[in-house]
């Protein structure tokens, strides 16, 4: 059995996701040397904190 790398995230989360992997599609369009780092970091962050909610 393995284990899922994705936590299970609430509708919320869910939501933020989306808009931030929307707004880092974005940025690919407007060209690769434009930085989606921040974006990362924040879909990063929801993702961690999913996963603490989970070890609870």
């Amino acid at each position: 059995m393995t284990s899922d790398p994705y936590p299970k995230l609430t509708a919320a989360e869910h939501a933020q996701v989306g808009w931030y992997v929307a707004r880092m599609a974005k940025r690919c369009v407007a060209g690769e040397q434009v930085d989606r780092s921040d974006l990362e970091r924040k879909v990063d962050r929801i993702l961690e904190g999913a996963r603490k909610r989970e070890a609870k």
